[in-house]
């Protein structure tokens, strides 16, 4: 699947932990990159600097779905369903 251009999903629902150019902490979940363009295009997207785990991601439809609306959605859930705070949960649960 290619990336889908007017999209932006994945520079806004997970959170981001390594650096990124001008937010050297990252990103929270649901906190638009400041690298993301109006157009929801990312403006270092071939630039080296760009943060390897973003570099890394690949658009996959069980991810981004079939339209924005749908990756933002998927990538909230899965966001949330894998922080530190849901997963603890879960282990004492499961404990």
């Amino acid at each position: 699947m290619q990336c889908r251009s007017g999209c932006g999903a994945c520079c806004t629902s997970p959170s981001i932990t390594s650096p990124i150019p001008g937010m050297p902490n990252g990103k929270a979940a649901g906190e638009p990159c400041i690298q993301l363009l109006d157009d929801y295009r990312c403006a270092i997207f071939n630039d080296p600097s760009r943060p390897k785990v973003c570099a890394d991601f690949k658009a996959a439809e069980y991810a981004c779905g079939s339209n924005r609306a749908e990756a933002i959605s998927i990538l909230s859930l899965l966001e949330n369903n894998t922080s530190p705070t849901h997963t603890d949960s879960l282990k004492r649960k499961y404990q």
